[in-house]
C-alpha cells in the first residue's frame, strides 16, 4: 500500500464548545431498552429469555460453571487473583450494524498495517506532515535494525463505544497484546446454550479457531511452521485465557525461560528450533526505557535480526497503538487508503502539540485524560467526574511532560442491562471485538466480548478494575 501524497494534513483541533463547562456527562442510551421500558426488538428475544430463566437463578448457574472452568483473572504469582464474572445477559448487536462495523474496523486495520511499516521504513506520513515527528521521535515500540516484517499486525481488539448519538466509535485500537478472546468464547459457551434462543447468535468459536490459523499460516513463508505461544506464566493475568488460544491452534505454551538461542536458531525446550511465536506476553518491547535488553530481548534479540523467527503481533506494532498515534488514525486512513474512515475515533488531542495542550489544560474539566503508554484504565481522568485536587494534580503532570498525555472528548457510555443480585439494572458497556489479518484478507470474529461496569455509575468496564464480560451476540 502506497501512500497517497495528496491527502491532506492533520486538522486535530480542541474545540471551545462541546459538553456544558458545569462538567456534567450526559446520559447514554441503553443497548436493550427503550425510553419507555419495553424492550429493543433487537433484544426483546434474549431478554425474554433470562426472565423466563430468572436472572438470579441464571447468574448462579453461570458463576458455577465459570468456576468449574477456571475462569479467573490477575497475575497467580502476586496472589491477586479473582474470578472472572461473566454476566448472563447477552448483548445483541444487529448484524446490518455489525457488517458497517467491521468493514471500518477492517479499513482502519489496513491504514494502521501501512503505518506501522511506513514508521520502521521511510516515514513518508512524517514527511507529509500527517503526523509530527515527535510522535515517532519519542515512541517507546520502534524498533530498529530488525528485518522488515511480512506483516506486522496480526491481531486487534479495538475497544468500541456506542455514544449519546446512538453511533459505534473506536475509543482504543489495541494493537499489541489484545486480551479477552478466550473468555468471549467462554462466555458464549455459558449463556446461549443455556437460553436456547432461536435462531441463536452467529457461531464463534470455529469461526476463531481458523482466523487464527489463517492469520498465523500468513505471518511466515516458512511451510509447515513449528508455531509456539508465548505467554508470561503465573506472572501474567490471563494464563488461562494462553492455554486456551495455544490449544485452539494446537501448538505448545511457552514461557522465556523456556526457550534457547542457539547461534541464530530459537530452540523449544524439546530441541525443535522455532519458527513462528505469537506473543501473547504483557511485555511488548525488547528492551527497558534505557535501551537495555530486558528478558524477551536477551532470547529473542539475535534470532528476529537474523530472520529466523517470526513473532505475532511483531515488535514494533506498538508504534500504532501509542496513545499518541490514536488522534491522527483517522487522517492516516485518508494518507495511505485515500478514503474516509467508515467508523470514526473519539474526538482526541496530542498534547505533545503545543497549542492543543494549551487548549486542553483549560477544558481539563471536560475532557478525559490518558496517559501515553497506560493501559487497564489507570492513571486515566475523567475530568467531569474529578474534583479539584484530581484536576490540579492532572495539570500539573500534564504541563510536566505534555508528550506523555492525550486528551479526548468525553463518550456518555451506553448502558445494558446487567444482573446485580438477582435483578436486572442498568451498567455502563463497550464492546471488544476481534480482528485478525492474513495478508490482504481482515477477518472480524461475528461476536467478541462486551465489558461491563458492575457498580452503578461507574465507567471503567476493565476487569482488573471490577468488571466483568457478556456474551455478545450478532443476529438477523
Amino acid at each position: 500500500m502506497s501512500p497517497d501524497r495528496t491527502a491532506g494534513t492533520p486538522t486535530a483541533r480542541i474545540p471551545t464548545a462541546g459538553i456544558p463547562a458545569t462538567g456534567v456527562l450526559s446520559a447514554g442510551i441503553d443497548e436493550a431498552v427503550l425510553p419507555d421500558g419495553s424492550d429493543r426488538e433487537h433484544a426483546a428475544a434474549a431478554l425474554a429469555a433470562v426472565r423466563a430463566y430468572g436472572p438470579g437463578a441464571l447468574a448462579a448457574d453461570v458463576a458455577r460453571a465459570a468456576a468449574e472452568l477456571g475462569l479467573v483473572h490477575g497475575a497467580v504469582a502476586s496472589g491477586k487473583v479473582d474470578p472472572f464474572v461473566v454476566d448472563p445477559v447477552p448483548r445483541v448487536l444487529q448484524r446490518s450494524e455489525w457488517q458497517r462495523l467491521a468493514a471500518g474496523l477492517g479499513q482502519r486495520l489496513r491504514a494502521l498495517e501501512a503505518f506501522v511499516a511506513d514508521a520502521h521504513g521511510p516515514r513518508e506520513a512524517v514527511r507529509a506532515g500527517v503526523v509530527p515527528a515527535a510522535v515517532l521521535e519519542t515512541n517507546r515500540y520502534l524498533t530498529p535494525g530488525l528485518p522488515p516484517q511480512r506483516r506486522w499486525i496480526g491481531m486487534a481488539g479495538p475497544d468500541v463505544v456506542r455514544g449519546a448519538d446512538g453511533q459505534l466509535v473506536v475509543l482504543e485500537d489495541n494493537l499489541r497484546t489484545p486480551t479477552l478472546l478466550a473468555y468471549a468464547l467462554a462466555a458464549r459457551d455459558l449463556v446461549a446454550p443455556r437460553l436456547g434462543v432461536q435462531p441463536g447468535p452467529a457461531p464463534m468459536r470455529e469461526a476463531a479457531r481458523s482466523a487464527m490459523r489463517r492469520m498465523l499460516a500468513a505471518a511466515t513463508d516458512v511451510p509447515d511452521p513449528v508455531v509456539a505461544v508465548l505467554g508470561d506464566g503465573p506472572r501474567g493475568g490471563i494464563p488461562w485465557e494462553i492455554d486456551q488460544l495455544g490449544a485452539m491452534v494446537d501448538a505448545p505454551v511457552v514461557l522465556p525461560s523456556d526457550l534457547a538461542a542457539r547461534g541464530e536458531a530459537l530452540l523449544l525446550p524439546d530441541g525443535r528450533r522455532v519458527d513462528l511465536l505469537w506473543r501473547r506476553t504483557s511485555e511488548e518491547r525488547l528492551t527497558d526505557d534505557h535501551g537495555r535488553l530486558n528478558e524477551l530481548g536477551e532470547v529473542l534479540e539475535g534470532p528476529l535480526r537474523a530472520g529466523t523467527v517470526t513473532v505475532v503481533n511483531a515488535f514494533g506494532t506498538g508504534v500504532a497503538d501509542d496513545k499518541r498515534t490514536y488522534p491522527y488514525v483517522e487522517d492516516l486512513i485518508r494518507f495511505f487508503l485515500g478514503e474516509e474512515p467508515q467508523v470514526r475515533s473519539v474526538p482526541a488531542y496530542d498534547l505533545g502539540d503545543p497549542a492543543q495542550c494549551r487548549a486542553a489544560v483549560d477544558r481539563l474539566p471536560e475532557l478525559v485524560l490518558k496517559p501515553r503508554s497506560g493501559s487497564g484504565g489507570r492513571g486515566v481522568l475523567i475530568g467531569p467526574r474529578a474534583d479539584a485536587g484530581q484536576l490540579e494534580r492532572a495539570r500539573a503532570a500534564v504541563l510536566a511532560a505534555p508528550g506523555e498525555w492525550i486528551a479526548q472528548e468525553p463518550v456518555a457510555l451506553s448502558t445494558h442491562p446487567t444482573v446485580v443480585d438477582g435483578a436486572l439494572v442498568p451498567r455502563h458497556v463497550d464492546y471488544r471485538p476481534y480482528v485478525f489479518c492474513a495478508d490482504d484478507e481482515v477477518d472480524v470474529l461475528p461476536g467478541g466480548i462486551t465489558r461491563v461496569a458492575l457498580t452503578a455509575g461507574d465507567l471503567v468496564v476493565n476487569a482488573s478494575q471490577g468488571g466483568g464480560g457478556k456474551d455478545t451476540w450478532v443476529v438477523g
